[in-house]
């Protein structure tokens, strides 16, 4: 599967193949500047790099051609940093050649591109090949030498650091991994995301689960077709590994393609990183607005619509920030708690918030009403 797909897009980084892609519309200011062969011989499913922010370090895996990374590169700015990862020798040079002339027409160089296979990015293909050269296998005690220099190189000089990636997109390309690697591919790209980093995947995913005679179909694996994850699947793998706020951000109703009865469509999912790490107690209580009676978080947490719920500190981050943010009406204590006296969160507490916990027990302040409170606000008045 791995030859039929280096074959066909070898292939097609010198003649565009149609079948490899499903219309996107890309906004055309960060088109200008990217060469035509590179636009011409783009293969996706979605446009990741709508969610790159400025000085993002943005990583992009299965970059093939360089479309993405050059768009990233410019809403990225020159204070950001984009780095491409594919592994087919043709893509990767259509995409080097490209770099130059594309910073030159942006005025900054932000881009870079390594030979790797996404399921394991701490390995630098080009490093390999430089001391295979040099150091040729032709014996058991060879390989056992390589195998060494690989185990450094992964440990001691990644191609991609732990913790180093602002954003992390893929355009169409996880499907392409094989099945007994994807727990990999997914472990990977958490650990290379900063605390905080976020990702953005477009892909194609079935709604039924692929059998084994379409998954051998070297056609249908290379066309980004037989090799996509169910539509749950992804989502539980990122869930597993610990990401956090895990959406559809985009589903498209009309399949790619339909093979047999099973419908392969284009999707793109966003999570993010952050929830790891130990719970304190801050006495602050969130209420969820709804509109559902009740909704449950990745880490086990069911928000009642209209309740004082208690969460640790670091739940009230989350769930008041990112993919959260306005879902809640977050109640901080009167008397905030230091960091540095905060005791650990007790999980066996009861779920709800006691509004004594977080105004004090011995809280007994009264005032007066408002006088301009029915006021209308058109008037200068206000809270009703």
């Amino acid at each position: 599967m791995e030859s039929a797909v280096r074959e066909r897009y070898s292939a097609a980084a010198g003649l565009r193949e149609e079948a490899l892609c499903c219309p996107v519309d890309y906004d055309p200011q960060y088109l200008k500047v990217i060469p035509d062969e590179v636009i011409e011989r783009d293969y996706g499913c979605g446009d990741p790099s709508r969610y790159v922010h400025e000085g993002d370090v943005v990583l992009d895996l299965g970059s093939g051609g360089g479309k993405i990374c050059f768009i990233a590169s410019q809403i990225a700015g020159p204070k950001g940093r984009v780095i491409g990862v594919d592994m087919n020798d043709d893509m990767l040079g259509l995409a080097r050649s490209s770099a130059p002339l594309v910073a030159d027409r942006i005025g900054f160089a932000n881009v870079e591109f390594h030979r790797g296979k996404i399921q394991d990015l701490a390995l630098d293909m080009d490093r390999v090949e430089k001391w295979l050269e040099e150091h040729p296998i032709r014996s058991a005690s060879d390989l056992v030498a390589y195998e060494d220099f690989s185990h450094q190189l992964r440990t001691q000089q990644p191609m991609i650091p732990d913790e180093s990636v602002d954003l992390i997109v893929s355009n169409c390309v996880l499907n392409l991994v094989r099945p007994e690697d994807k727990p990999q591919l997914i472990y990977e790209i958490f650990r290379v995301l900063k605390r905080g980093g976020r990702i953005a995947i477009s892909d194609i995913v079935s709604d039924e689960v692929v059998p084994q005679d379409l998954m051998d179909d070297p056609e249908l694996w290379s066309g980004c077709v037989s090799g996509a994850f169910e539509e749950q699947e992804l989502l539980e793998l990122l869930e597993e590994v610990g990401f956090y706020g895990i959406a559809i951000d985009k589903w498209e109703s009309e399949p790619f393609r339909v093979v047999n009865g099973i419908e392969f469509r284009s999707i793109t999912v966003t999570a993010y990183k952050g929830k790891e790490g130990p719970c304190y107690e801050a006495n602050q209580a969130l209420v969820y607005r709804g509109p559902w009676k009740q909704v449950e978080d990745d880490d086990g947490h069911v928000l009642r619509r209209g309740e004082r719920t208690a969460v640790c500190a670091k739940t009230f981050d989350l769930l008041t920030t990112g993919p959260y943010a306005g879902q809640c009406i977050p109640i901080e204590p009167h008397t905030a708690i230091p960091e540095e006296e905060r005791a650990l969160y007790s999980s066996a507490r009861s779920p709800r918030r006691d509004p004594r916990e977080t105004k004090g027990f011995d809280y007994d302040e009264t005032t007066e009403a408002v006088e301009d409170c029915c006021t209308p606000t058109s008037q200068g008045g206000g809270c009703c």
